[in-house]
């Protein structure tokens, strides 16, 4: 499972930064692309951002594109997703896992597996 560790997760004011680590444990990630998802209360899962660590392209949302940043520590087998500029909206359990693919294709964040608890992220107003 990936452990959405929740580092620098938690609770934070409109226009606030989180930064969160997800670390893989009992799997390799080998190539395959690495993502994000969020999902609120009665909202279905969103795609966050997607890392293809076979060619290091990067696929967003739109909601967070030019705010989050996802980048990865092959030797720390380690994911992470900087947030900045947060806004209410981006309020949801952020999960972290492997895409079962190379690359980062359209919905892949129903493409995945490994994920774990995800980590809760609240953002007031």
């Amino acid at each position: 499972l990936m452990s959405a560790a929740g580092v620098w997760g938690g609770l934070v004011q409109t226009g606030g930064s989180l930064r969160l680590a997800c670390a893989a444990s009992g799997f390799r990630f080998d190539d395959n692309a690495v993502g994000w998802f969020r999902q609120a209360p009665g909202k279905e899962r969103e795609g966050v951002a997607c890392f293809s660590r076979y060619d290091g392209t990067t696929d967003y949302a739109d909601s967070v594109k030019g705010r989050f940043t996802v980048s990865v520590d092959n030797a720390k087998s380690t994911v992470y997703l900087q947030m900045n500029s947060l806004k209410p909206e981006d309020t949801a359990v952020y999960y972290c896992g492997r895409v079962l693919t190379l690359m980062c294709p359209v919905n892949y964040y129903w493409n995945m597996d490994h994920w774990g608890k995800g980590t809760q992220v609240t953002v007031s107003s």
